[in-house]
């Protein structure tokens, strides 16, 4: 039986993205930016970075949108605490809905009895006669 080392790889075997800090970002964009001042700098750049044309873009929309200031933004929708008056707002539209449709049933009931009134021929009772 021999005994075979075996030797480590160098490559990993599971890949991994690779992660640049902010630093690395803008330094890489101040270098894009004196290079796109000659024929085929930029390209150069990103042969030599192992970067793609789109990593410089993004990177360009953060650096303008600020996020590469010292808390950068959370990517994400924006977490606003709901409002407490929201729900009381809701809760009291409901009621307004609900009180117009029984206000609505009311008048279409009396308009209902006012026809049968008036087809058998009872007369009916005003407010005037109501009240004492």
């Amino acid at each position: 039986m021999t005994n075979l080392m075996v030797k480590p790889t160098e490559v990993s075997s599971k890949a991994r993205r690779r992660r640049f800090t902010t630093a690395e970002k803008i330094r890489i964009l101040r270098e894009a930016d004196v290079a796109a001042q000659e024929a085929g700098g930029v390209s150069a750049l990103l042969r030599r970075e192992g970067l793609y044309s789109s990593h410089l873009t993004s990177w360009r929309k953060q650096r303008d949108a600020g996020q590469f200031g010292k808390t950068p933004k959370k990517r994400g929708p924006v977490a606003v605490p709901p409002d407490p008056r929201d729900k009381q707002i809701t809760e009291l539209e409901r009621r307004l809905r609900k009180a117009e449709a029984r206000g609505d049933r009311y008048e279409r009931l009396c308009e209902l009895q006012k026809k049968v009134s008036e087809l058998f021929g009872i007369p009916l009772e005003t407010e005037s006669e109501t009240k004492p």
